[in-house]
């Protein structure tokens, strides 16, 4: 591809190396020319963190702390750095390469154990599953006061269904969006409208093929969001 961004949705955090992590970002944006996203999430399945030694109960700090490295690591050149959870920065390293274009975009998924506050101000973006897909525009308002008014963008992951009837309603359930194209491709202007900028859907639960799925997408749904 050349024009399309490529990212992670999302890498358990407190789980991986931080300066690892920085690496590998930094390389994948140098390699796809300044197209990558960086997605970091905490991750909630208590279970796989004995398997990795890692404390279950302070994810959200070392969450913090390796964001705070990933930023230093990408954005100065031989920064210093002092960790709780993680490793010490001296000065006398530097992480290469660098962000393509000296920034790596990075969104948080879900909360990640964090105050929308502390997303908004240290992240450049958010994707969240815990909200009725319905329920966008207080949303919106309280990421806008999260963000201080800065642009940063919000979308929402659902399951998802594409209803084989293009004139089919739209139907709402717990992490759930189904419908046909038509009342579907209405209700995301209106949501773009309020502010939405991303909406990433699971076709799991969906029994249609899903080269057929795509391809209504990209020839009905997509040109309507350009």
């Amino acid at each position: 591809t050349k024009r399309i961004a490529i990212g992670t949705a999302g890498i358990v955090l407190p789980l991986r190396d931080p300066i690892i992590v920085a690496k590998q970002a930094t390389t994948l944006d140098q390699l796809s020319g300044g197209r990558f996203i960086l997605g970091l999430s905490s991750g909630d399945r208590a279970g796989e963190y004995p398997a990795f030694g890692s404390d279950f109960a302070n994810r959200a700090e070392r969450y913090r702390e390796a964001r705070g490295i990933i930023r230093k690591l990408t954005e100065e050149k031989f920064p210093t750095n002092t960790s709780e959870y993680y490793g010490q920065l001296n000065g006398s390293l530097d992480l290469i390469p660098k962000p393509f274009t000296n920034h790596t975009p990075t969104i948080a998924i879900g909360r990640a154990g964090q105050t929308l506050d502390w997303i908004g101000e240290n992240m450049d973006g958010w994707i969240w599953h815990g909200e009725p897909a319905r329920h966008i525009s207080l949303r919106m308002k309280h990421w806008n006061e999260a963000t201080n008014g800065i642009y940063k963008p919000y979308g929402y992951a659902h399951f998802f269904d594409l209803s084989e009837n293009p004139e089919a309603p739209l139907v709402f359930g717990p992490n759930y969006l189904g419908g046909g194209r038509k009342a579907l491709i209405d209700f995301w202007n209106q949501q773009q409208q309020g502010g939405l900028s991303h909406a990433v859907l699971n076709p799991k639960p969906s029994l249609r093929p899903a080269d057929e799925m795509i391809q209504e997408f990209g020839e009905y749904i997509i040109p309507q969001f350009r």
